[in-house]
């Protein structure tokens, strides 16, 4: 039995999926695993002119068919598609891009002039979670116009500034398949690891038998709690255990009970499933409401509050009271999914004296490293984390999921190791967007102007803290909105319970506070009898007013404009509906935050080298526009190294909307450094070695401050948004304007802008993460 892929032929070697055969015997990674149902299309390939998605197909159904992967496409076709897509923004963490330019080749060949409706159709079974979609088909219709000759391919720019349309840097890697994520490492002598998970979200592990499985031929070794230096770890509280023992309590289906190391990855499951585990088990905390009840378990020592966080000012109390209009209403949001395209897979090798090398695609090589070396007790400089391509990120890649347990693993056996989660496993086991119960009252006066807030809210963290306490932070400290009043009263708990580990999610708490207080000033402007865009005008923030949180808006400041260049859209359609958001960036709080970068000139070219985490939104580029802006340097000499702790200064995590800000500016900083001393050397080569440094840590005030000002960011974005339905009640067409400050590279924002959009979208009509009895479904 032959198959002919690429032009090449080669013999099937027995029943497997064809995606298997492709990535495993071939070696073309291009072809991504990000799902093992079809669901997802980001392992789709052209089988005679037809796409076919290579992970549910059996390759010993093709044989004597023709094959073409992203590896396959001509000298032309490489240059059309990765202009196309580069040139529209269509790639962000670039994941799903060697799919979905298959289904662009299989239409283009076919069909070289189609519609914009025959590129959606083209494109419906490839999933995207970062574009919106827009710039996708934008690309396709390009691709198609390049193909007929009805357009050049651009050179590629001589010069880069600030606000300028400019390809990324890491397009082509990207639409071409040719840039490696975790899931794409094959070291010599790999094996492979699976974490045997907790049946019960809360049940005593009464024994734990593992020589069954111990005793498999295809068994390497089973690690247990016994063969943990370390147990508990955690992004901020270190309360999330490696693996558990015999005689602990689970606290949620993904607890890991034992780590199977196999050389096959196929062999896993059968060895994870002789080991024998006798539970007692014992009713799940399910709801924040049973976790505070008296006399309920505690799920954690100290309690089932992880946190507490109030800002006050004013008397929210008596100004109510006072108020013209007042509204009460209780809001609930619901558990999301980041649904990533790509699951996460670390692959861990010893490295050095005792130490461990990580290859990641998680949010921050330092949080790794200092993760990693606490769990084997390790000095940090033990662990030599690198980060590969991210696909795709949303918050959902902070936390340790796979990273840990490949370390352990390689740190015991002295060889390589990958840990990689299915589709399922990353559903079932890695954290999700906080539940919360928000319940505000509002009040404005005779004239519509608001007067004060009070604000509750109660947020289900799950099972353990990952990134609850700063989460529930932002949902307090943005709970008011983005308006102009001084009586506010938020306050919020986060409460533990058996359900998954809530965490980081984009927007990080202040969606969900946003949704609850803009729902309100809508039912307080029609109870006042007010337009709600008119309502809106009147009070949102200007520069020089007080927040509710006490801070005061800068000069740049430009929400008023957002609402005003929405007014023609909402005078057109008087059942639109309108809101207004505000989001921070960076920690704040008064936590320290740091932004850092390093400039290294080496053969003539400018390393940029930051630890920044790139999951799409486009730190590479970003940076290089900083560097050019501030140095006239054509882009060509300009390097973007990828995070390494051995290489790249510690930037923090790509959290809280932080790095443009940081980073952006730690770059910039360091690149007036070069500019000077290039003025002083008069060329690059003369500089040959040096390094230039910059760092970027402004100061904010801690939650509760007594300054009658605190400023608990360093800075704020503002957009509004309208939304028209159609007669069906369905969604016809979303405005929105943004106050975006300093466009860095325009598709990059418009892409943020157009992604969000759409995952917000989805978190308001679609998706509800289902959990029963503390188990998804």
């Amino acid at each position: 039995m032959a198959i002919t892929v690429n032009g090449h032929e080669y013999e099937i070697p027995g029943s497997r999926p064809l995606m298997t055969f492709l990535r495993e015997d071939l070696g073309l990674t291009s072809v991504k695993h990000g799902c093992d149902d079809g669901s997802c299309g980001s392992c789709m390939v052209v089988v005679d002119g037809k796409t076919v998605k290579s992970c549910t197909r059996d390759v010993t159904r093709f044989e004597g068919r023709m094959v073409t992967t992203a590896e396959g496409l001509d000298a032309r076709e490489r240059e059309v598609y990765v202009s196309a897509y580069e040139q529209e923004g269509a790639v962000q963490c670039g994941f799903c891009i060697p799919g979905l330019v298959m289904a662009s080749k299989s239409l283009l060949d076919k069909n070289p002039d189609p519609t914009r409706e025959q590129v959606a159709t083209a494109i419906r079974s490839n999933l995207c979670r970062c574009t919106g979609y827009r710039m996708v088909e934008d690309a396709v219709l390009r691709a198609g116009r390049i193909m007929r000759g009805m357009e050049e391919i651009p050179p590629p720019p001589e010069r880069i500034r600030m606000s300028d349309r400019a390809p990324r840097i890491d397009a082509a890697e990207k639409v071409l398949g040719s840039g490696l994520y975790a899931d794409d490492l094959r070291l010599p002598g790999m094996v492979h690891a699976k974490a045997l998970r907790s049946a019960h979200p809360r049940a005593v592990i009464d024994r734990l038998d593992v020589t069954a499985a111990r005793a498999h031929p295809a068994c390497l070794a089973v690690l247990t709690a016994a063969d943990v230096p370390e147990r508990k770890i955690g992004h901020l509280v270190h309360d999330w255990d490696v693996l558990l023992a015999e005689g602990d309590t689970t606290r949620y289906v993904g607890d890991a009970l034992a780590l199977v190391v196999c050389e096959r990855e196929e062999d896993l499951d059968a060895v994870l499933g002789l080991i024998e585990v006798d539970y007692t088990v014992l009713e799940p905390v399910t709801t924040p409401e049973q976790a505070l009840a008296p006399g309920a378990p505690e799920l954690h020592p100290g309690g089932n509050i992880l946190t507490h966080q109030q800002v006050k000012r004013g008397d929210a109390e008596a100004r109510l009271a006072d108020s013209a209009f007042t509204v009460t209403h209780t809001f609930h949001t619901s558990r999301q999914e980041h649904a990533f395209l790509e699951p996460e897979c670390a692959v861990a090798q010893p490295w050095g004296e005792g130490g461990v090398e990580v290859f990641t695609g998680g949010q921050g090589v330092y949080d790794e490293q200092r993760e990693i070396s606490r769990m084997l007790r390790l000095a940090p400089e033990q662990v030599h984390s690198h980060s590969m391509l991210v696909g795709g990120g949303f918050g959902g890649k902070e936390d340790m999921s796979v990273q840990h347990h490949a370390a352990l693993a390689a740190w015991h056996l002295g060889r390589p190791v990958k840990v990689r989660f299915s589709r399922q496993d990353s559903l079932d086991y890695h954290v999700k967007r906080h539940p919360m119960d928000i319940t505000v009252t509002l009040g404005c006066d005779a004239g519509g102007r608001l007067t004060a807030a009070k604000v509750r809210i109660v947020a289900d963290t799950g099972a353990y803290a990952s990134l609850g306490g700063p989460v529930l932070q932002r949902a307090v400290t943005h709970a008011g909105g983005p308006y102009d009043y001084q009586d506010f009263d938020a306050e919020g708990i986060a409460v533990y319970t058996n359900n998954p580990p809530a965490g980081a999610f984009r927007g990080f708490g202040v969606a969900q506070s946003a949704f609850a207080i803009e729902s309100a000033v809508t039912l307080l402007a029609e109870k006042a009898g007010i337009d709600a865009w008119e309502f809106r005008y009147r009070n949102v923030v200007r520069p020089g007013a007080e927040l509710p949180n006490g801070q005061i808006a800068d000069e740049s400041v430009g929400l008023a404009e957002c609402l005003r260049a929405l007014k023609p859209d909402w005078d057109a359609d008087p059942h639109a509906g309108l809101a207004v958001a505000f989001k921070n960036s960076g920690l704040g709080m008064g936590v320290p935050d740091v932004g850092r970068a390093i400039l290294s000139v080496e053969e003539g070219r400018v390393h940029i080298r930051t630890s920044a985490a790139c999951m799409g939104q486009g730190i590479a580029q970003m940076a290089q526009h900083m560097l050019c802006e501030t140095v006239d340097l054509p882009p060509d000499r300009v390097v973007v190294e990828a995070p390494d702790t051995e290489r790249t200064p510690d930037a923090g995590t790509s959290t809280a909307s932080r790095q443009t800000v940081f980073t952006g500016e730690a770059v910039r900083r360091a690149a007036v450094g070069l500019r000077e001393a290039l003025e002083d050397a008069g060329s690059l080569e003369a500089l040959e070695g040096r390094e230039f440094a910059g760092e970027f840590a402004p100061p904010t005030d801690p939650l509760g401050s007594e300054k009658p000002n605190p400023v608990s960011h360093v800075t704020y974005g503002y957009g509004a948004q309208l939304v028209h339905l159609a007669e069906d009640g369905r969604v016809a067409k979303v405005v929105a304007a943004y106050d975006a400050g300093t466009v860095v590279n325009q598709q990059a924002l418009v892409g943020q802008i157009e992604g969000g959009i759409v995952m917000g979208l989805g978190y308001s009509l679609t998706e509800d993460f289902v959990v029963e009895d503390a188990v998804p479904r």
